[in-house]
């Protein structure tokens, strides 16, 4: 699909991190880019620096847990830009839950199935139809990573998990699309290779009072500046991809018609052939051994 000056971007989760760096990338492009996010001031501020840098930009508070949140979402890119070309399922939360899977709170799955899972396929219904009905290239773009994409981070079970559903349902869209016979193709974003700096790490700042948790924590959250030096006192040195170069990855496989946009890691490789290996042996995931909690 080729990026043209005019076309329409939709981009979930824009108000920062990720969403903000494709949002930027997109206008770059000199395409028209619709920001939605749950947190309105932070994406108010968004919308108005790419205004500055002369974008054409359609902000709104979008709640992509909510089916009717994210139809009006859409109805307000159709009635403001008459079209769209590429849609990114990016919102996404962590989940907050601690311990072993049978001691976590439902809440927590909950609120992750919630934004994660559901909200990908909220946004599949709401724009796929209507991108399909314009006759016109377009592209879904659905956020995934590599914990649960490619293999789950046992200590973070529940976002492993929503993350796995997301490649699952891209694949089926995938499919469904090539059976259609039409012009919108899908696609699913591994962010990386390395740790990213993103509000993913204060997810619960914007948690909702219908999934609130019902206990405390045992311990606080960590933000990710006090997670890095942690681990830097632990003597473990963290490298990290700008979240430019994950927008740069997804216009780069936009274009060259890239289900997979998959940076070349040669950690991802490897977890990748060890969980393939393990399938055709089928043998047990001994690639969660180093993973597994006293």
């Amino acid at each position: 699909m080729e990026l043209r000056q005019g076309q329409v971007a939709v981009v979930t989760g824009a108000a920062s991190g990720i969403g903000l760096a494709m949002a930027r990338r997109f206008a770059a492009e000199g395409l028209k880019v619709v920001l939605a996010d749950v947190e309105e001031g932070a994406l108010e501020k968004a919308a108005g620096q790419l205004r500055e840098d002369g974008a054409q930009v359609l902000a709104r508070t979008v709640d992509v847990s909510e089916r009717d949140s994210v139809i009006a979402l859409a109805d307000a890119a159709y009635e403001t830009f008459g079209a769209v070309h590429v849609l990114c399922n990016n919102a996404g939360v962590g989940s907050g839950a601690e311990g072993r899977m049978w001691e976590h709170e439902v809440n927590d799955w909950k609120w992750a199935f919630a934004v994660n899972v559901w909200g990908v396929f909220h946004g599949i219904q709401a724009f796929v139809p209507r991108m399909i009905a314009g006759g016109e290239p377009g592209r879904v773009v659905n956020t995934s990573s590599s914990d649960g994409g490619i293999a789950p981070l046992p200590t973070a079970s529940v976002y492993a998990i929503t993350k796995s559903a997301v490649v699952t349902m891209t694949e089926s869209l995938y499919a469904h699309l090539k059976a259609e016979g039409v012009a919108v193709g899908a696609s699913v974003l591994f962010p990386g290779p390395h740790m990213l700096r993103t509000g993913l790490w204060e997810s619960h700042r914007n948690r909702p009072e219908r999934y609130a948790k019902e206990r405390p924590r045992r311990t606080p959250y960590r933000s990710l500046d006090q997670w890095e030096a942690a681990m830097k006192a632990a003597g473990q040195e963290i490298e990290f991809t700008p979240v430019e170069d994950v927008a740069a990855e997804v216009v780069d496989g936009i274009r060259a018609d890239r289900f997979w946009m998959l940076p070349a890691s040669e950690h991802s490789d490897r977890q990748i052939r060890a969980r393939s290996q393990a399938m055709l042996d089928r043998a047990n995931p001994a690639y969660l051994e180093s993973f597994i909690l006293d």
